[in-house]
């Protein structure tokens, strides 16, 4: 059941449009600087997540994993994520650790990239014991706990028992060995679950927010049911769960930015929101799956370039200098985030020189 269903997770993020509700990127407006004063090739993309030094910002989000039929497709990402320095995410690992006959969907990454940043994957009900497995199975430097209750409760065979779960977390933190990365799937964060996560010790949080693949759609073309338009809409767009969530977090924890990010203006701004890395998954599995590896790399270099592009005309040298660029976030966001109390003021009025 549990294979079949990873399948069909495939199958249907391919073929389901994103949304219906957008990751509000567009309320979100960057100020252009006419004086940049930076040299093209002094441009800096390296980034860290949790005290791990990424080559890039760019991480290739949980999606596969624990059938032995998606072993060539954790093949081919991991082909993509050794050429372009990506981290990658595996998708959950709750198959293998039920059946250890599926493990080498997920060892084969190591085969492919034994140098590459990976991070281990599993639920917010998974045994501590079982956390450190996942991570031992991959030698993975973090392992993202996602959350999903909203595609939980779509699945005849999810889960419906959701206690606990913050208290689970606590534990998996002070057992295993790596940095533990919260995750949501689709419905983003709130700041106040953020500040609890950050309580339980977690060091760094993936929004996960609405405007991209959406499992509950998934989950109901895997049953051929339409559920309530509302319910398709369900959840906190990705910029907005962004500042909800970066209001919350200290020093030492991190923000991931996901859902929906498309394209590399998305990625740009998401940076600009204290992102210290932005999350994909559907976009590069649909070209690695329709035009190969090699094409795929192709477009992500290509994909780079424009981000580095949209850095020059902000003024931003790296990472850390696009914290410090202006953002007017307008419209439905800034109603949002001005109901529930953010100084928005704060980010359309930063000193960039």
């Amino acid at each position: 059941m549990r294979q079949s269903r990873k399948l069909d997770h495939i199958k249907y993020s391919l073929q389901i449009d994103d949304g219906p509700i957008a990751n509000s990127f567009a309320d979100f407006k960057l100020i252009h600087h006419c004086l940049p004063d930076l040299v093209w090739d002094e441009l800096d993309l390296t980034s860290a997540v949790a005290g791990i030094a990424l080559a890039n910002p760019v991480i290739i989000n949980a999606i596969t994993g624990g059938a032995e039929d998606v072993g060539a497709i954790n093949a081919r990402l991991a082909e993509f994520a050794k050429f372009t320095g990506c981290t990658m995410a595996v998708g959950s690992q709750f198959a293998a650790i039920e059946n250890q006959s599926v493990e080498p969907s997920y060892r084969i990454i190591r085969q492919i990239n034994p140098q590459g940043t990976v991070f281990a994957n599993l639920g917010a009900y998974a045994k501590p014991e079982h956390a450190q497995r996942a991570v031992d199975m991959i030698e993975a430097s973090a392992i993202q706990i996602h959350l999903n209750p909203a595609q939980e409760m779509m699945m005849t065979e999810g889960d419906r028992d959701f206690s606990g779960y913050l208290r689970n977390i606590a534990h998996i933190v002070k057992t295993v060995e790596v940095p533990v990365i919260v995750k949501e799937v689709g419905c983003g964060i709130a700041r106040e679950q953020a500040q609890s996560l950050v309580d339980a010790g977690v060091r760094a949080i993936d929004v996960g927010g609405t405007g991209g693949a959406n499992f509950v759609a998934i989950e109901a073309a895997r049953k051929n049911f339409r559920p309530e338009p509302e319910l398709l809409e369900w959840g906190i767009p990705t910029a907005i769960s962004s500042v909800e969530v970066d209001q919350v977090l200290p020093d030492n924890v991190d923000l991931i930015v996901s859902g929906g990010i498309r394209t590399s203006l998305d990625v740009v701004k998401a940076l600009a929101l204290n992102g210290k890395a932005v999350g994909l998954a559907t976009p590069i599995l649909k070209m690695i799956q329709q035009c190969g590896v090699e094409q795929a790399v192709n477009w992500f270099n290509g994909f780079i370039e424009t981000v580095q592009k949209y850095m020059v005309l902000v003024g931003a040298k790296d990472i850390p200098a696009l914290t410090g660029v202006p953002v007017v976030i307008t419209g439905y966001s800034a109603q949002w985030l001005t109901n529930r109390g953010f100084n928005l003021e704060k980010y359309a009025n930063r000193c960039k020189a």
